[in-house]
């Protein structure tokens, strides 16, 4: 009779439905527990795309445990060791603890109030100078230095910010773009992320110290590319959605007391900060109740009269949040609509990167050779690098007052930027 197999302690598979099964074990499994990774089931990984891709509801801990799998595969094709591997592992799982309510909806009030990013908040999780000091505690128990973990989350300058390590995470193609461009496209229900994974991690590999894919896998790496802008021009920055955003974003600014007392509302889950923010009353609790009903403002038609002036006139509201909105309630004003109801949008505006930089350090490998076909003009080039939207600013009012909007900026646009 065969002898029947006792579960080996400490060690759990799930299935997921873009890598299939993923196995959680010894620290891994430990971390996956803390409270500070379990509030990431209450973070949409797309913020507030459901209200156009209703099937968008997946979660950053879905997204940060399809990562961690990723990595670990990656490192494990290249040869690392095990250290390194579970380096890598370990990184991948954690890098986005510090995201706000709805993911990057925020990332510019949480700039504003805190003066950091979201991997500056991860940073602190990690370290322990922020939380209970669980994760650290862990990471240290199982020989692995904080430090090390929050470099390559929050990349500092040093050696560690041009090795393998690095780049598995922070890469033009790496683990974190390979798993939200599949998993976003799988719920979204848009095939342009349906990316050849299986091809890019099977023509990975180090050359020079650097990660490189051989000559056969570039036309995964190619499909990667428009991949990644498709996704961005079709859902990260879809109109409606970030009519959405914007939204979310004025209901925060918006609240009593803003900027002091937000200061607790990144910490909070989705729904923690719909509850709260529509608490605190006010031109805050009505664009939360629109959320809610799922009744958006509506962008406002006639754009291209927002751009007589150079760029970097309305650039300068990125840096100076205050100002926007105080162009906001002038452009209300004038409609005699009250505050709150017209908001800019700037999105176009904020730097993503170098694309051309990013892509162009993309290397082939053929007969131990190694090209970089991507810093030089080409028709991938010109679709992996094109801007995500339209426009570079855009203007949102509520419905009822589109129109008048619409009749300030072709009749006056005198005191726009």
């Amino acid at each position: 009779m065969a002898r029947r197999r006792v579960p080996a302690r400490g060690r759990k598979s799930i299935f997921d439905p873009v890598h299939g099964t993923v196995v959680l074990e010894g620290t891994i499994l430990d971390l996956v527990g803390t409270t500070a990774f379990q509030r990431l089931w209450g973070i949409r990984q797309t913020g507030f795309a459901h209200l156009v891709f209703p099937g968008a509801n997946h979660t950053r801990l879905e997204h940060s445990l399809g990562t961690s799998s990723v990595a670990g595969r990656v490192a494990e094709r290249l040869g690392l060791t095990a250290e390194e591997t579970e380096l890598a592992r370990t990184a991948a799982l954690l890098h986005d603890l510090g995201h706000g309510p709805f993911s990057h909806t925020l990332d510019g009030p949480m700039q504003e109030v805190l003066g950091e990013t979201h991997e500056g908040r991860s940073r602190a999780l990690i370290l322990g100078t922020a939380g209970d000091g669980v994760i650290p505690s862990l990471l240290q128990k199982a020989a692995l230095n904080p430090i090390r973990v929050a470099d390559l989350v929050d990349p500092r300058p040093g050696p560690l910010r041009a090795s393998v390590l690095r780049q598995i995470l922070h890469g033009a193609v790496d683990a974190d773009r390979i798993d939200y461009l599949q998993r976003d496209a799988h719920y979204t229900g848009v095939a342009h992320g349906a990316i050849d994974a299986a091809r890019l991690l099977d023509t990975m590999h180090v050359a020079r110290g650097r990660l490189v894919f051989a000559e056969k896998g570039r036309s995964a790496v190619e499909g990667f590319l428009v991949g990644r802008a498709l996704m961005y021009s079709s859902v990260y920055y879809h109109k409606t959605v970030r009519a959405a955003e914007m939204m979310a974003q004025a209901a925060l600014e918006r609240i009593p007391g803003y900027p002091e007392t937000a200061r607790e509302a990144f910490d909070w889950t989705d729904g923690e900060w719909l509850y709260r923010v529509r608490a605190s009353g006010g031109v805050s609790a009505d664009l939360v109740e629109r959320l809610l009903a799922r009744h958006l403002y509506k962008r406002v038609q006639g754009q291209r009269t927002l751009l007589p002036a150079p760029r970097r006139a309305w650039s300068r509201f990125l840096a100076h949040p205050v100002e926007r909105r105080r162009l906001e309630d002038e452009m209300a004003a004038r409609a005699h609509a009250p505050a709150g109801s017209v908001l800019i949008d700037l999105a176009g505006l904020v730097p993503r990167g170098d694309p051309v930089a990013d892509w162009g350090e993309i290397g082939l490998l053929e007969d131990g050779r190694v090209t970089y076909p991507f810093r030089q003009p080409s028709v991938w080039l010109l679709l992996a690098t094109r801007p995500p939207s339209e426009w570079a600013v855009t203007v949102f009012a509520d419905a009822r007052y589109r129109s008048a909007v619409e009749r300030v900026v072709a009749r006056d646009p005198s005191f726009l930027p």
